[in-house]
């Protein structure tokens, strides 16, 4: 007898691999399988640092690389492995059989079948075998190497089916019987179970194998490249960290340079180095920077020329208007004894000096704000008595409703306060509807000291007749203008104290210059206010003048000594600075 398929090579497999290192199997494939769950929950999140993009962008790139080279690695080594270790044990069984069971009888006795089994158990492959026979007499013998390890149940029925069946002979095939084999297992435990039947109606045997042993090879395989895959990963991220510094040191640089652009210093320049698209770029902002430098300082410039040219026409035509001024004066005492045909040529003369004497007034003034020569007089003034004689002054007193208690003094620039009713009461006349109601309120701080002294005073004289309180000091003054108009346009209200600045572009060129809010504005800054503009529900505009009213040892003129006060006074020397009075209405 000899051994089925002896030259059939390696043999043949029952039925598919049940592989107990496939993806259902029992092995796990270590952290690189963790870590890859975690890299695709990661991916679903937005960085909003391009630092942390590129740090992530490069640890994604290396763990999947790290993961296919692993999984690749992983495959090829559980591959050679388990067939190494496959066709030793099988091929050992083979010749084991051939060795061993093949001088048996054609029945041989049991004993000697037990023998047989226990010296092919011995192999250096470590299987354990079991063999079935019938004796002499055609009872079926069974033959174990380890009653304890592998018995006939743990060989699959398809597998003894495989095995016993003969085959038809024919030139593909010169052998009734081939080797058979299995891997399977069971409640986690891998093992290699082969068979074969001897040709010549021979026992049958099987061998059992465990691969434990690989396994646990295999298992610390799967450790070790998921370790290095975490590595991997971990160099990369600190590799993309350190491109990512090299990268971004650069747009920082650019960053910062743009801020301190944008703050007004436009002498901003970056340091260029190497020729790569950051250089360039790098480049291209200095380009930029120095055309905006060039571009502000020739802006600058010429609005320099124009407050200058500003400047010395208006000091130029206020000499040669100050006699037309007074020849029209003359001329309008005289209006009503010219000849009817020249008495309008006349008053329309005399109305168009007093406007051109009113504007050149006005760009004087403007430009005494823009070189910061204005300067004001605080004296303690009744407010009330203020609106009174602005109102008085213009004969508005029948238009006009004011509702201005007595008694709240505040210090301030008469004259330049002025200025400002003027502006807001004339425009609600001129643009609202009459009519026009001023009203003036003052927020007081009462002070503590005196208010105890006097209550310790009444305490002690102990007279029925309450003693006198102390005046509260007003802190701030609030003068508003109310008029029934329509209101100011959504789209105006931003632009109503900008310079020349009209709501109907084609307005009369008399009705105004466009400049008497704005100087409204900058003397209420002089005092340290605000002014405001605004719409009421119930209809018509409402302007709100806040004064403050600074101690009396404070001075808003500034320091004449100053450098910044000496080089705006020589900016403007050829501005008369005599504070002419004047309505400066828009």
């Amino acid at each position: 007898m000899r051994a089925a398929a002896a030259r059939e090579g390696r043999g043949r497999a029952v039925v598919p691999e049940a592989d107990p290192y496939g993806p259902g199997g029992r092995l796990p494939l270590g952290p690189a399988a963790v870590m890859n769950g975690l890299v695709v929950r990661l991916s679903r999140l937005r960085f909003g640092s391009l630092r942390l993009r590129l740090v992530a962008v490069f640890a994604t790139v290396a763990l999947t690389a790290a993961v296919f080279v692993s999984g690749i690695a992983y495959w090829l080594n559980r591959d050679a492995v388990l067939t190494r270790v496959q066709n030793a044990a099988l091929d050992d069984f083979r010749a084991s059989m051939t060795r061993n069971v093949g001088s048996l009888p054609v029945n041989p006795p049991c004993e000697d079948l037990q023998q047989a089994a226990s010296r092919m158990a011995q192999s250096t492959q470590n299987y354990q075998v079991l063999l079935i026979s019938r004796d002499a007499d055609g009872n079926q013998c069974t033959a174990m190497s380890d009653r304890n390890v592998f018995t006939l149940s743990k060989v699959p029925a398809a597998l003894q089916k495989a095995v016993g069946k003969a085959r038809s002979l024919s030139d593909g095939n010169h052998d009734l019987y081939h080797l058979y084999w299995q891997r399977m297992t069971p409640r986690g435990c891998p093992f290699l179970v082969g068979g074969a039947k001897m040709i010549g109606n021979g026992p049958t045997g099987y061998m059992y194998k465990s691969l434990d042993a690989e396994r646990s090879d295999l298992n610390s395989l799967a450790w070790s490249l998921g370790i290095a895959t975490l590595l991997a990963l971990i160099g990369a991220a600190l590799l993309a960290q350190a491109a990512a510094s090299t990268v971004l040191r650069p747009v920082q640089r650019l960053g910062d340079a743009a801020r301190r652009l944008g703050e007004g210093r436009l002498d901003t320049r970056l340091r260029v180095t190497g020729s790569d698209e950051l250089a360039e770029l790098s480049r291209t902002f200095n380009k930029a920077a120095e055309a905006l430098q060039c571009r502000v300082e020739e802006l600058s410039n010429r609005e320099e020329a124009s407050r200058r040219f500003v400047a010395d026409m208006s000091h130029e035509l206020r000499t040669p208007l100050t006699a037309i001024t007074a020849v029209t004066e003359v001329l309008e005492d005289e209006a009503d004894s010219l000849d009817p045909m020249i008495e309008p040529a006349v008053r329309l003369v005399v109305n168009e000096t007093r406007r051109l004497s009113d504007l050149v007034e006005n760009l004087m003034e403007v430009t005494r704000f823009d070189a910061g020569t204005a300067k004001v007089q605080l004296d303690p003034v009744d407010v009330a008595d203020l609106v009174t004689a602005c109102i008085d002054a213009r004969a508005w007193l029948d238009a006009v409703e004011l509702d201005a208690p007595r008694g709240i003094v505040v210090r301030l620039d008469p004259r330049r306060i002025d200025v400002v009713l003027a502006n807001l009461i004339g425009n609600a006349l001129k643009h609202g509807s009459s009519p026009v109601r001023v009203s003036v309120r003052a927020s007081v701080q009462a002070s503590l000291q005196a208010s105890l002294q006097a209550s310790l005073r009444q305490e002690l004289t102990e007279i029925d007749e309450p003693t006198e309180e102390p005046a509260d000091e007003p802190t701030e003054v609030v003068v508003e203008v109310v008029d029934n108009g329509p209101g100011i346009p959504a789209d105006v209200l931003p632009h109503v104290f900008d310079r020349f600045y009209k709501a109907d572009a084609s307005r009369a060129r008399s009705e105004g210059s466009g400049l008497g809010l704005s100087i409204a504005m900058e003397n209420i800054r002089l005092h340290g206010g605000t002014i405001t503009a605004a719409n009421r529900p119930e209809g018509g505009a409402v302007f709100t003048m806040r004064l403050p009213n600074p101690p009396e040892e404070s001075d808003q003129s500034g320091d004449p000594h100053s450098p910044e006060q000496q080089a705006s006074e020589q900016q403007a020397n050829d501005v008369d600075d005599a504070d002419d009075s004047h309505r400066g209405q828009d």
